[in-house]
């Protein structure tokens, strides 16, 4: 393992299954010998301010769903944060303390702005389901799967793609390869069934980005 000052320091904004699987990949896949997390930021469920009526905390699921990302980071002793981001509180953290080199968004339910997504140096970016209908996708937006289904995909790819101040518009770098939808999928599952892949594609992607 290098130094711990030669690691690129990457702070994840992420909730969920998809949360809960990028960080894991980051803490125990092959790329943990290169990168430190540095911080975590995720969704207080209960929290008006995380829109979740309009995201995945509106279909059932599980306390320990709603607190999976918050618990793997504890667990390995990492500052979590799930208060608002776009507060001075949160920007002397991320400023101060986590001053990462790169940061993943994956399930967040808040918005990032510039102050934010403008300071690591190696980019601010995000994993956003859709299909490849050139981009930006139409199905930018709170809730993808709900649209994918809505009209009839068969199949979605998860979108990486850097955040600017735009909804889900901003460069795209990857598509990911394609995971079919089972029929009478709900949006949930289509969460459990791609987060996997999601993970690994974005460490695929994160590990031609790194020194």
């Amino acid at each position: 393992m290098a130094p711990v000052s030669a690691l690129t320091r990457i702070a994840v904004f992420g909730s969920f299954h998809r949360g809960f699987q990028v960080l894991g990949e980051l803490l125990s896949g092959p790329l943990s010998q290169r990168v430190q997390v540095v911080g975590v930021a995720t969704d207080d469920a209960s929290a008006d301010f995380i829109s979740r009526g309009r995201r995945v905390w509106s279909y059932p699921h599980t306390d320990s769903e709603a607190l999976m990302v918050e618990r793997l980071a504890q667990s390995r002793g990492l500052s979590v944060y799930k208060g608002r981001v776009k507060s001075e509180a949160f920007y002397q953290l991320y400023e101060q303390q986590w001053r990462p080199d790169i940061c993943i968004a994956a399930t967040f339910g808040q918005r990032i702005d510039a102050r934010l997504f403008a300071l690591p140096r190696m980019g601010f970016f995000n994993l956003h389901p859709c299909i490849d209908d050139g981009w930006p996708s139409r199905y930018a937006g709170p809730n993808p799967f709900q649209a994918l289904m809505d009209n009839g995909a068969d199949h979605v790819v998860i979108a990486l793609h850097e955040v600017d101040d735009g909804f889900d518009t901003g460069r795209l770098v990857a598509l990911s390869d394609k995971v079919y939808i089972p029929p009478g999928a709900s949006v949930v599952d289509l969460h459990k069934l791609t987060s996997p892949l999601a993970a690994k594609f974005f460490a695929r992607e994160l590990g031609k980005m790194l020194p």
